[in-house]
């Protein structure tokens, strides 16, 4: 598989010079689309999904306004199980694609800020994703993207109701705009129930970091809209902008709070992560994400000054399971991974002292 661990684009130079990147990880847009006169999905025979995929693989790829080469195309039937999770855990598939037994299929840009899911509850999902606070940016790319493949295919549509969809949630404009956000503060202040209470009451939803029934591993929340009826797509990213703008205000209020409070337990906590992650020989996936948010949250503060965020939020991608298995190929069992999560993340931060 030739999508490649981290990655420059969400970690490197460009996603340090985003807006709002101490908190806002990342912004993402994704439409949902159906083709006229075909059955959604799940109700699909074999010959209708294989026209599908072909039929978009051959428009994004002999588009005069994309690159081919620039593009990589994946069936998802011919990954196997951890090439197909590493997809996931990067945001460029969802977890209903990974488990789909039907043929599904994906077309992710080499720098991953376009992922077009064939196949999955709709026949298309197409998603923009970009670092930081980036939602105009994605919207743009997304409805580029959008107009490339409606050009060649006629989507179904109502003129009252808007696009058609599979999940009665998303018709409309069939839009999904959603920020993952670093909330150390406010889970630790036990602030996140009232946050979710608010959200909720006005069409937004808060979840884990993969999404609807995921944990929140290291503080990553991703909050999105809930209604894509009635809606313009602008608005629908306005509303998003405007709530994340007030929760990220008070997180950063919190984290002020909190370091004013007890200023030397707060270092402690920070530097005591700091100290097990550089010496820790046994490390699972959910602790290794707590002592990284931690860490993290140590940066973004101004405490910690010899470690640039990047490297942390690299460590964060690449610790995952899925990730981490291609990094540990011959690793055979959980233990095993353990370790060698630890060894990398261990040899990573020890690294930038020599």
């Amino acid at each position: 598989m030739d999508i490649e661990m981290g990655g420059e684009f969400m970690f490197g130079s460009e996603a340090k010079k985003v807006p709002e990147s101490d908190i806002v990880m990342t912004s993402r847009v994704r439409m949902a689309r159906n083709i006229n006169e075909y059955p959604f999905p799940v109700r699909m025979d074999f010959d209708q999904s294989i026209f599908i995929i072909n039929r978009i693989k051959e428009i994004i790829f002999s588009n005069e306004s994309t690159s081919p080469k620039d593009f990589l195309y994946f069936e998802l039937q011919k990954l196997n199980n951890i090439e197909k999770l590493v997809l996931v855990e990067k945001h460029l598939i969802s977890k209903e694609l990974m488990d789909n037994r039907r043929l599904g299929a994906a077309i992710i840009s080499k720098d991953e800020k376009i992922s077009i899911m064939i196949n999955e509850e709709d026949h298309l999902r197409i998603q923009a994703m970009f670092p930081g606070m980036q939602l105009d940016e994605a919207l743009d790319l997304c409805n580029r993207t959008d107009d490339i493949i409606s050009e060649k295919i006629e989507y179904a549509y109502d003129e009252k109701i808007g696009y058609l969809t599979s999940c009665p949630t998303n018709i409309g404009t069939g839009i999904r705009a959603s920020v993952m956000l670093h909330l150390p503060a406010i889970t630790m202040s036990g602030y996140l129930k009232g946050i979710l209470e608010a959200c909720g009451k006005i069409g937004v939803t808060v979840r884990g970091l993969y999404g609807e029934n995921t944990e929140a591993l290291g503080n990553m929340f991703q909050v999105s809209n809930q209604v894509t009826l009635g809606q313009t797509e602008e608005e629908v990213v306005y509303n998003i902008k405007n709530i994340t703008k007030q929760i990220t205000n008070q997180e950063r209020a919190l984290r002020d709070d909190l370091y004013k409070q007890n200023t030397f337990m707060f270092e402690d906590k920070v530097f005591r992560s700091l100290g097990i992650l550089k010496n820790a020989r046994v490390l699972t996936s959910e602790e290794s994400h707590k002592l990284l948010s931690d860490v993290r949250l140590g940066i973004d503060m101004g405490i910690i000054k010899d470690i640039e965020i990047k490297t942390i939020n690299e460590l964060m991608a690449i610790i995952q399971p899925g990730s981490l298995q291609v990094l540990l190929p011959n690793s055979s069992g959980q233990l095993e991974r353990d370790v060698g999560r630890a060894e990398i993340i261990r040899k990573k931060l020890n690294k930038l002292k020599e």
